[in-house]
């Protein structure tokens, strides 16, 4: 990876981070925390991200004084997380604020007490039985169609639940889901456990949304069932749950998902990649065309948008038993949920008597490779297009365009064939330009970064070559380059803490290069990248004063920089387009609004 400065400077590389694999202490064999009986540690339940499960057998008494309902039981699970643990960063352990609200709700376990034992932070909580993964793996890898589908009534119920005390819990799977005791009036019960990466998905006091964000470097969850929108990194809500129950669903009644098996450092990467190309008819196969509608309308619910759980539910109704008492699972919680909406059971299918209006779909689109091009309104000025320039017509396409008083604005390519943009309204006063078969030359930049000319666009083509254009007359006052072989955010976001901002983007192949500069006119930026094009996130950052400046896209996906302009025009207007062939028309239809071309690019997109 090539990371360079106009100083000159090779860039910091991130240096790995201090990690201590020193064996933690040892637990301690009994446990009394507060007012709990005193409990001998026995048999390992499990363990987690964030701390490990053990059974715990009742050797004492419980207090006279002592009210709590589960004083009494003979087994208890014992959750410990030691006090370094990366959930315990700022004193006891996030999930007990989390289970503080949800414990004891439907279909959360209680915890009876918790506190702090030597190094360990413990909660003493109900004894439960098998996960689903256990039932699964137990029975030669099966599950009937009913059980599952019980699964999802239930499991679509405890989730509404605990959406409705403003939580999401971000790491919905089989070993997540656990049934209650066997050989006890509980064991039929669903549970849904491990609470350490619960966020919240509304403000508890206005009760307002929470905002969206996309931070590509952050993925909370577990890598088989986590949202498509978890894998990008952007903020959890509701629907993310709902998608990687259904994921959960599938798995147990198919045995297998579609992109089990990728190994390696970029396994994310390529697990959800095959995630965006798998359709619902794809992935469910021959189940029952409930899972499929059931899968069609979570991977297609909004950021913010409130999920049909009654309705989620009634689409199971055909697959399970009509009576309640002989089901595999106990669907309490659901049918209580169900009369609560009070609404009559229908098919998720969106029909003329039905309440709901037909909705764009977010993740139906079929997946093509594209002309995304941007487009700002600015006074009336002169602006000129070429495309499908080869290398050695180049030339005489610029020089004609400096003798007419025009500079390239930006630049891309398509199949190793160049397209320029070139206009009046740059403000640069002279421009270089390279066409190199290195992408990028880091020697000629550097020269020309000596000679106070700053990359100003660039563009990469399959074959590894690029085109720089460098300019002088900028705002710049210092630049710097990365060249990756993924797209480069964790550099991005440190480069941000220093006043950089992106300020030119291109990739030839998969490799990304991303141009940041100092002075560059922003007061803020963000990044939406996306394996389809990002319609909703570049939306809602419109919404909140965005506005694209640069963009960039490979074969598999397409990064949108968005920024927020020091300056505020004074006509914010902005539109984008996706055509399969170069907008020659629609850029005349745009100039006729006094809209202009800003950015283009060609790669991943979504018909």
């Amino acid at each position: 990876m090539d990371d360079f400065d106009s100083g000159g400077r090779s860039g910091d590389k991130a240096g790995a981070g201090a990690g201590d694999d020193g064996g933690a202490p040892p637990l301690p064999q009994t446990v009394q925390i507060g007012n709990s009986p005193t409990y001998k540690l026995e048999r390992k339940l499990g363990k987690g991200g964030f701390g490990q499960v053990y059974v715990g057998r009742r050797i004492s008494a419980p207090r006279l004084s002592d009210r709590n309902p589960g004083s009494n039981a003979l087994e208890v699970a014992l959750k410990f997380e030691h006090q370094t643990s990366k959930g315990c960063n700022y004193g006891a352990p996030y999930e007990w604020q989390v289970y503080n609200t949800l414990s004891g709700n439907h279909g959360v376990p209680r915890v009876h007490y918790k506190g702090k034992q030597a190094e360990f932070y413990i909660m003493v909580m109900d004894m439960l039985g098998p996960s689903l993964w256990d039932v699964w793996n137990n029975n030669s890898h099966s599950m009937s169609v009913e059980m599952v589908a019980c699964i999802g009534i239930e499991g679509i119920s405890i989730l509404e639940k605990m959406h409705s005390k403003g939580y999401v819990h971000g790491d919905v799977k089989p070993e997540n889901f656990l049934l209650g005791p066997p050989g006890t009036p509980d064991e039929k019960k669903l549970f849904l456990v491990d609470l350490g990466l619960a966020t919240k998905w509304k403000d508890a006091g206005t009760g307002h949304h929470v905002e969206y964000d996309q931070r590509p470097d952050i993925f909370r969850g577990t890598v088989r069932y986590a949202s498509v929108h978890a894998h990008l990194g952007r903020t959890g809500t509701r629907r993310d749950d709902l998608e990687s129950l259904a994921y959960t669903l599938i798995f147990l009644l198919r045995g297998r998902l579609p992109w089990q098996g990728y190994q390696g450092e970029n396994k994310g990467f390529l697990v959800c990649k095959k995630k965006m190309a798998t359709s619902p008819e794809s992935l469910c196969g021959i189940c029952p065309q409930p899972f499929r509608h059931f899968v069609e309308y979570v991977v297609n619910l909004k950021f913010d948008e409130e999920p049909n759980y009654a309705k989620c539910i009634s689409l199971f109704d055909g697959i399970v038993g009509p009576n309640p008492d002989i089901r595999p699972i106990n669907t309490d919680g659901a049918q209580k949920l169900i009369y609560q909406v009070g609404q009559k059971r229908g098919r998720l299918i969106v029909d003329e008597n039905d309440d709901e209006q037909p909705k764009k779909k977010i993740r139906m689109g079929m997946p093509a490779t594209q002309w995304i091009s941007v487009y700002n309104a600015r006074r009336p000025m002169k602006q000129r297009y070429h495309y499908n320039v080869a290398d050695n017509r180049l030339l005489q396409h610029i020089q004609k365009g400096n003798e007419d008083g025009l500079f390239i604005s930006s630049v891309a390519s398509c199949s190793n064939l160049w397209a320029l943009i070139m206009d009046a309204g740059t403000g640069f006063t002279s421009q270089v330009y390279e066409l190199s078969h290195h992408f990028l030359h880091k020697e000629w930049i550097m020269e020309q970064w000596e000679r106070n000319f700053y990359i100003t666009s660039l563009a990469g083509a399959n074959n590894g070559s690029s085109l720089v254009i460098m300019s002088r007359g900028t705002q710049y006052a210092q630049q710097s380059y990365k060249v990756s072989d993924s797209f480069p955010f964790k550099w991005i976001n440190k480069k941000w803490k220093e006043g950089f901002y992106v300020t030119a983007m291109a990739t030839a192949g998969s490799r990304w290069a991303a141009v940041m500069s100092r002075n560059a006119g922003f007061s803020a930026q963000v990044v939406e990248l996306d394996f389809l094009y990002p319609s909703e996130g570049i939306h809602m950052r419109w919404d909140n004063g965005y506005r694209i400046t640069a963009t960039a896209a490979t074969w598999d996906q397409a990064a949108f920089i968005l920024s927020v302009p020091r300056r505020k025009p004074t006509d914010e207007t902005q539109e984008t387009l996706r055509t399969s062939a170069f907008p020659s028309q629609h850029v005349k239809d745009k100039w006729s609004k006094n809209l202009y071309l800003a950015s283009i690019c060609y790669g991943r997109s979504v018909s």
